[in-house]
């Protein structure tokens, strides 16, 4: 009775064995592993011109301040980072290789700078000597560059597939934020509306000081 209880396991682990082996399930391509892949095409662009291309991590998020629609890609220096490594954003907005590789060969001029010199001489050194072109605040990929990005778009989507992330399309009233309606109080005779702290709507509505009554609550209270 025992031999035959023995052998039933060893079935059952030759079978859970054999299964583990035959599924074998690839991880699905994040955006972040994509853009570190693109890193690395873009990194001979600086290294030919001598530059040297630090860590990075590059991930899809929307950049500080980006409520402006110019921003659409942001790189922070290593003492904005516990572990010292230039953290840079892309934007949402974008999922065309070739507009994502343009914004991220910008931001990687930053951190070959180390973000020391935000867009000045020492930056556009660096960027007109890999092919950006432009005032540099917005500088972007000049002809010859674009060409090459163009390339290695290509490559990349042959190699790993396209960026996996679908552009977003949004008006400052999609926020959050924007929504968020302040709490406020009007006197219900004349029409007098002040905006309210957090800490006065605490107490309650204030009296109108033109005739004297209770105002009403409106907004977020």
């Amino acid at each position: 009775m025992k031999y035959k209880t023995i052998v039933c396991i060893i079935k059952v682990y030759s079978i859970t064995y054999r299964t583990k082996k035959i599924i074998q399930m690839t991880p699905p391509l994040t955006r972040e592993a994509w853009l570190l892949f693109a890193v690395a095409e873009l990194k001979p662009i600086f290294s030919e011109k001598g530059y040297f291309l630090p860590a990075v991590r590059v991930s899809c998020a929307f950049p500080r301040g980006s409520g402006r629609s110019a921003v659409v890609g942001q790189c922070w220096g290593t003492s904005c980072s516990a572990d010292g490594i230039n953290e840079i954003f892309i934007t949402p907005k974008y999922d065309k290789a070739i507009d994502i590789l343009d914004t991220l060969t910008h931001e990687l001029v930053h951190a070959v700078d180390n973000c020391e010199h935000k867009h000045g001489p020492e930056f556009k050194k660096i960027a007109l000597s890999i092919g950006l072109e432009g005032k540099m605040i917005h500088a972007s990929a000049g002809p010859e560059l674009k060409r090459r990005l163009q390339l290695i778009g290509n490559k990349l989507e042959k190699t790993h597939g396209k960026y996996p992330h679908g552009a977003m399309h949004f008006s400052a009233t999609d926020s959050s934020s924007a929504k968020r309606l302040h709490p406020k109080a009007t006197c219900p005779k004349c029409n007098y509306s002040v905006v309210l702290s957090l800490k006065s709507i605490q107490i309650g509505p204030p009296i109108c000081p033109k005739d004297n009554i209770l105002m009403v609550k409106q907004g977020r209270w």
